[in-house]
């Protein structure tokens, strides 16, 4: 048992001041599990009690003891002793005091030996743990070059200052492909005490990232000259910047775009190519909203709904397809930056609802009239537009009362919105959305 003690003695003092942990939460830890390793050895002896440990701090020596209460009628032999014996081996015992009766562990090397072992193994990694979490709790937000270590099925492995970190393959760019021992710019995004994988979860999708990188690139960003009021990202694919000077002399966009575009083409390759507009802010929303669909130049901005914040934009015909972007895209970015519902219109398609409700429209060729009320009447409806499984009548007049009565109504809706409709489920949402991209990217 001196022997083993020993070891584990030295042990302790050698892991604790590498890993950091205080020796006396690994003492105690070490004597709570030989007590209960001791209650497992005497229980099987038929021997049953309250067993306490004990670790000398100084010798590392292990000592086991049954706890006794002192009674003037023993009832339990194994939890208590009569006064008369335990004044025999204390004459200062009294009724009611608790007498540590030291057990012989010549036979609890072995199981000492493994209790101790796991202990110290469990220590080490609770304390790692914490550790790991300390040092990266605060450092939520920030970029870092980090080491690509391995590649797992779902997940690559990289290391930050000695840390293994997790990149999700979902948090990874379409375009990223990497190497052993690369080393790549990420995002820390959280970190988790009792996570069973790597703590440390990093992102490249993250819109933080992009904002850092530009805090980087971007000295005006940097002393604060120019702030960054939103940023949104598909990544990979297209992102959109909103900034503001502090300063009337300094332009936000040009210094981030840089000279000949060295700035930003610096970020761009960072992202594999995604593309990037900066979006000069303003506290005008109509003009904020403007400004959001570059590149497509709007006519006027009209605020249909400011508490539903729903907007209409007239753009003129051959802008159409540029405002609303590949699938939906620019149009989509732009409602998430500014946080207005925005609905594209063509010059044509108002002109000529103008005409509608003036009366003013050609007759439909089978009628020589046709009332105003009947003209008025959309030509088709959302079910005649696309064709979605799961998509009937009711649901389409529920979609149309709830603001999205056609196509165009939802360039920019999310499937947490459509699912607010009574009858819509998330699938039906999913697919009801890659229609509607499909629709427009034709």
């Amino acid at each position: 048992m001196a022997n083993v003690a020993t070891t584990f003695f030295d042990s302790v003092k050698m892991i604790a001041a590498e890993k950091g942990i205080p020796e006396e939460d690994v003492f105690a830890a070490v004597e709570e599990a030989l007590a209960k390793a001791a209650d497992k050895y005497f229980n099987a002896q038929d021997f049953y009690g309250n067993f306490q440990a004990q670790m000398d701090r100084e010798t590392g020596e292990f000592h086991v003891y049954a706890l006794k209460q002192v009674v003037a009628e023993v009832e339990e032999e194994d939890l208590e002793i009569s006064l008369a014996e335990a004044q025999q081996l204390n004459p200062d015992a009294a009724e009611g005091d608790t007498l540590w009766l030291p057990q012989d562990t010549s036979q609890l090397g072995r199981i000492a030996a493994q209790a101790a072992k796991q202990v110290l193994v469990q220590k080490v990694r609770e304390a790692e743990r914490e550790r790991i979490f300390t040092e990266f709790a605060d450092r939520i937000g920030e970029v870092v070059v980090a080491e690509v270590k391995r590649f797992e099925k779902s997940a690559i492995i990289l290391e930050i200052d000695r840390v293994e970190a997790m990149l999700r393959r979902s948090e990874a760019l379409r375009g990223d492909r990497f190497d052993k021992g690369q080393r790549i710019k990420v995002v820390i995004v959280s970190v988790d005490r009792s996570a069973k994988d790597p703590q440390v979860q990093v992102s490249r999708t993250d819109p933080r990232l992009l904002i850092k990188l530009f805090e980087n690139e971007v000295p005006e960003i940097h002393d604060g000259t120019v702030v960054i009021r939103n940023c949104v990202r598909e990544a990979g694919d297209r992102a959109k910047v909103a900034v503001h000077s502090l300063d009337p002399d300094v332009d936000p966009v040009g210094a981030c775009v840089g000279l000949k575009g060295s700035r930003v083409q610096a970020i761009i390759r960072e992202l594999k190519n995604e593309k990037i507009d900066i979006v000069r802010y303003s506290d005008d929303s109509a003009q904020f909203i403007a400004n959001a669909l570059n590149p497509a130049k709007a006519i006027r901005v009209n605020l249909v709904d400011p508490e539903g914040r729903r907007v209409e934009v007239v753009v003129d015909d051959e802008q159409l397809s540029v405002a609303i972007g590949k699938r939906g895209q620019n149009v989509r970015l732009a409602a998430k930056l500014t946080g207005w519902n925005i609905d594209v219109r063509s010059e044509a398609d108002k002109r000529r609802e103008a005409e509608i409700a003036m009366g003013l429209a050609l007759p439909d060729a089978s009628s020589e009239a046709t009332p105003v009320a009947e003209a008025a009447a959309p030509a088709s409806t959302l079910q005649d537009t696309i064709q979605v499984e799961g998509l009937d009548a009711a649901l389409a007049d529920r979609l149309a009362a709830a603001g999205y009565p056609d196509v165009k109504s939802l360039y920019t809706v999310t499937a947490e919105q459509l699912m607010q409709v009574e009858g819509m489920d998330q699938d039906l949402a999913f697919r009801l959305i890659d229609a509607v991209q499909a629709h427009f990217g034709e």
